[in-house]
């Protein structure tokens, strides 16, 4: 029997390209849709997967790639207009009758989150269940493991994990789980329409346990020493961080913090769908330090010499504002926003390891012959479950 087709979009990206592999291992062909065709869009070519160069944002491309396509990931990148992007996506998916389509998101959405990017995210997740015969499934992953790596030159050269993660829990997914996390709920969807889904890695681990993990797989110490946010900018911006990226982590470095990603974790979520148990801290750490285009391609750990000049760099940058720079590029702001842990509405789902998702009008349902349900989650009703 011939396995559905499945489109992965931003497939060169971190936990996109394991979602191909992992299908393609599993026998289904994959079409991978990537930006445009460099290193990364050939290394998933070689490995077995169609290739198609195309925009996100530009409706006829995802006509294209969804020729002849039975199933997608869509795991939108780390941009503005991510609600444009998904609403597209899924006028795309509806026209091309998709059985199922699974959807990135993130943990801590809700309506009053201080990122217009999360709550964008928020709306996005309530919106695409309101597809009237795709069905749908939530990935929502909290921090990766990735964003530990991020001063790399530090950690490698001056065996120091500097961050304003305060003594905040988490319990981190690599790149590769969340992936296949992906790929393992497209394989088989049957029992997991309409749920949501949180990789994570096995354990809570402060900031002091990664750093340990780091020096394990360094094979020398290296410790965790807590910096302000705003020194967390400076460096950031430093290295040519684009300010959108940085308005936005400063909420989630503060969430990091203030226990946001502790709340629910660790799921067993990993091992449940892919067989597999989560891979560990320490794990991820020797890939990551061996192989740092995981963690952005074209980071390099470099010399001491150059560690030293970017920490005169930045000692030299100045932290843009980034509220006035949302003013300027007209991103709604709130007046009262919530961190996610702030929120009652979000804590009463994430305790209960479920994505923030309103509950469906009873009424509404009840007139189309459904029994309601406290679940928040909407039933199959896509190709995959039609009696016709």
């Amino acid at each position: 029997m011939r396995k559905p087709r499945i489109l992965v979009t931003a497939a060169s990206g971190r936990n996109a390209s394991a979602t191909v592999l992992d299908l393609l291992k599993r026998g289904f062909p994959v079409r991978a849709l990537v930006r445009r065709h460099d290193a990364r869009a050939e290394a998933l070519r070689s490995a077995g997967a169609e290739i198609v160069v195309g925009d996100l944002f530009d409706y006829r491309d995802l006509e294209r790639a969804l020729v002849d396509v039975q199933r997608a990931y869509h795991s939108p990148p780390y941009a503005p207009n991510l609600l444009n992007g998904m609403m597209l996506f899924a006028i795309a998916a509806e026209q091309a009758k998709l059985e199922v389509v699974a959807w990135m998101s993130q943990w801590n959405p809700h309506p009053t989150h201080p990122s217009a990017f999360t709550r964008e995210h928020w709306m996005a997740n309530q919106i695409v269940r309101w597809m009237p015969s795709v069905d749908v499934i939530h990935v929502n992953p909290g921090l990766f493991a990735y964003v530990y790596f991020l001063g790399l030159p530090a950690i490698v050269h001056f065996g120091t994990l500097m961050a304003p993660f305060g003594e905040g829990l988490n319990a981190p997914p690599s790149n590769e789980d969340i992936g296949r996390v992906a790929a393992a709920v497209l394989a088989s969807p049957e029992g997991r329409i309409g749920k949501s889904f949180r990789p994570t890695g096995p354990a809570l681990i402060s900031p002091h346990d990664a750093a340990a993990a780091m020096g394990k797989a360094l094979g020398r110490p290296v410790r965790y020493v807590g910096s302000s946010l705003k020194q967390f900018l400076k460096a950031a911006t430093a290295q040519g961080v684009p300010p959108f990226e940085l308005s936005n982590i400063r909420h989630y470095l503060q969430e990091l913090a203030g226990g946001t990603y502790a709340v629910g974790a660790p799921t067993d979520h990993v091992e449940m769908l892919t067989g597999r148990p989560a891979e560990d801290f320490e794990t991820i750490a020797r890939r990551y330090l061996k192989q740092p285009d995981l963690i952005v391609p074209g980071l390099r750990a470099g010399t001491k010499l150059g560690a030293f000049l970017s920490l005169a760099r930045m000692m030299l940058t100045r932290v843009p504002d980034f509220d006035r720079w949302e003013r300027e590029h007209l991103l709604p702001s709130l007046n009262r926003p919530l961190l996610a842990h702030e929120s009652p509405a979000w804590r009463a789902h994430a305790q209960s390891q479920r994505l923030y998702l309103l509950e469906e009008s009873v009424p509404a349902r009840e007139s189309m012959g459904h029994t309601p349900s406290d679940s928040g989650q909407r039933e199959p009703r896509g190709p995959l479950h039609s009696t016709s």
